[in-house]
């Protein structure tokens, strides 16, 4: 074998999962078409930021990584749902999920995208047993009872007995196991950007709702002095790339209105990006040699820091199934365990979330009010409110 372990893609998710495995003593190959961008300001850094939530922190401890990452982590303390649907953009119902509540600990850990993949990417070039080959696709998958033989894109053919994919929604590899995805289009775009504004964020992370989807403030540590928060503004297709024209002052008015000015006025401090916003499932999770991981596996729409949270779920499990039984790596026992653990929980919330995401989008004034009856009920609850927050950090659905 040219390695234990080849791991299609080199997002964030696959670096992570390259640091894990290596780090458990497998020899890893990672691979991926783009060298990562590691710097705020270049053209295609990923603007957005991924909260940690606690399960996912462990595991990145587990993996030699928290201890390089916490120095740049905001924490999350709580998790505030702003209702706007009234007549007027301004908050008539805020409610307040502290992690004070089920744990001595926050929530979790917020941090840029574009700093992660700087910092794990370093980190991986003192891993032993590790290769990065940033450049380098997959482009073929032959798999036999033993291994799996994987082509690349520089014409070389490599020999592993697990191929982990983790390249995206659009993954070659899943793609060439023949495995087939349900999707589901909300008509929907996320724009993604940083912002500065004059009223400290206390590291609660603020989701206001009104139509159109979540408009979300997620804690950064200061930037040039000032309080800064990670912004994902979800809306209708149409109105998303309107507003990714604007002008960046005629834009700032736009996002402190939708804000409710809950921080004060918020002033741009990074470009803008824009994502399109998708549910997607693949119908299975494995092939013969193949585990398929992230999004690859699963696409949820940015609500309640779920999507990467996931992502390192379906990791955990094949670690420790690998390092229980490293003899077993890639055979089929080994597959259908990882299957039988992550395909209800990723089944459970995708249509979880997919919900909570056409609630956000309601436009009726009527069907409004109910979402914020259904958020004071749920609230009101003090079981369910804790139920609801311990799903959250991953708890079993």
């Amino acid at each position: 074998m040219d390695h234990d372990i080849l791991i299609s893609g080199g997002g964030i998710a696959g670096l992570i999962a390259t640091a894990a495995f290596g780090a458990a003593g497998f020899r890893v190959l990672c691979v991926d078409p783009a060298p990562p961008v590691t710097t705020r300001e270049s053209e295609g850094s990923d603007l957005r930021s991924t909260a940690f939530l606690q399960p996912a922190q462990a595991f990145l401890a587990q993996a030699g990584l928290w201890d390089r990452l916490a120095p740049h982590a905001t924490p999350l303390q709580v998790m505030r749902i702003v209702d706007a649907g009234g007549e007027f953009p301004e908050p008539r119902l805020s409610r307040d999920f502290d992690a004070a509540d089920i744990s001595d600990q926050p929530f979790g850990w917020n941090l840029p995208n574009w700093l992660l993949r700087r910092e794990i990417a370093a980190h991986l070039a003192d891993l032993p047993g590790v290769t990065f080959r940033p450049g380098t696709a997959t482009t073929r998958l032959f798999t036999r009872d033993a291994s799996a033989r994987v082509g690349l894109s520089d014409g070389r053919r490599v020999e592993v007995r697990l191929v982990i994919a983790a390249d995206g929604r659009n993954s070659p590899m899943r793609q060439a196991a023949g495995i087939p995805v349900r999707t589901t289009r909300f008509g929907q775009k996320a724009l993604a950007f940083a912002v500065t504004h004059p009223l400290p964020h206390d590291n609660v992370s603020t989701e206001i709702h009104r139509s159109g989807g979540p408009f979300t403030l997620v804690p950064l540590p200061d930037h040039e002095g000032r309080p800064s928060s990670a912004v994902v503004w979800m809306e209708e297709g149409p109105k998303a790339e309107a507003l990714m024209a604007l002008p960046a002052e005629a834009f700032e008015q736009e996002m402190s209105h939708r804000s409710c000015h809950l921080f004060g006025p918020l002033t741009l401090a990074s470009r803008r990006t824009i994502w399109p916003i998708i549910a997607q499932e693949a119908t299975r999770l494995t092939a013969q040699r193949l585990a398929l991981v992230a999004e690859a596996a699963h696409v949820v729409p940015p609500i309640g820091a779920q999507g990467l949270n996931m992502s390192l779920a379906d990791m955990r499990v094949l670690h420790d199934l690998a390092s229980t039984s490293p003899d077993r790596l890639g055979a089929p026992e080994m597959l259908d365990a990882y299957s039988r653990a992550r395909l209800p929980d990723i089944r459970a919330r995708i249509a979880g979330i997919t919900a909570l995401n056409r609630a956000s989008m309601l436009s009726a004034p009527a069907l409004r009010d109910a979402r914020a009856a259904a958020l004071n009920l749920l609230y009101g609850a003090p079981p369910v409110r804790r139920t609801l927050m311990q799903l959250g950090l991953g708890a079993s659905s």
